[in-house]
């Protein structure tokens, strides 16, 4: 590990997430969807990102987080990965963060047992955790159906 991380930040609800800057391709405002019949729950649909198919993750899904309401929509996190291209469907973006190495933290045993299986560990920001995700295990988000909604939102 290096001394310092830039991160690609968002949110989700009330927690607040970070993704290493090498893996993300860009961010970008909600694109249609095309629905995959059969498909786990935790994948929204697919959407075509200038002739490339990129299946679009939804991580409240994932994390048992109830939907957005209709009067929002949410943003792309593009994400490149050793399986491919993929999209993370969350909230809002927030900046990119540097980090220091010396400040990471494992994830604390009273997080969310669905959190504990997607984060790396976590950050003390000024007023909340920012929990680093592991981008392999959420790109393995779409391969599964199991959730968890026991506290997730109280885990920052």
């Amino acid at each position: 590990m290096t001394d310092t991380l830039q991160l690609c930040t968002f949110v989700l609800g009330e927690l607040a997430f970070g993704v290493e800057v090498k893996h993300v391709q860009e961010v970008m405002r909600f694109q249609p969807l095309t629905r995959v019949p059969l498909a786990s729950s935790n994948v929204r649909g697919i959407l075509n990102l200038r002739g490339q198919i990129v299946t679009a993750i939804d991580v409240r899904a994932r994390l048992g987080l109830p939907p957005l309401s209709d009067a929002q929509e949410p943003m792309n996190v593009v994400l490149r990965t050793a399986d491919g291209v993929v999209s993370l469907l969350v909230d809002d973006i927030g900046d990119v963060l540097e980090v220091g190495a010396a400040d990471f933290e494992r994830a604390p045993e009273t997080l969310a047992a669905v959190l504990r299986d997607i984060v790396h560990g976590v950050y003390k920001l000024e007023r909340r955790l920012l929990l680093l995700l592991d981008v392999t295990r959420v790109v393995a988000l779409k391969e599964t159906g199991d959730t968890d909604a026991s506290s997730v939102g109280d885990a920052a």
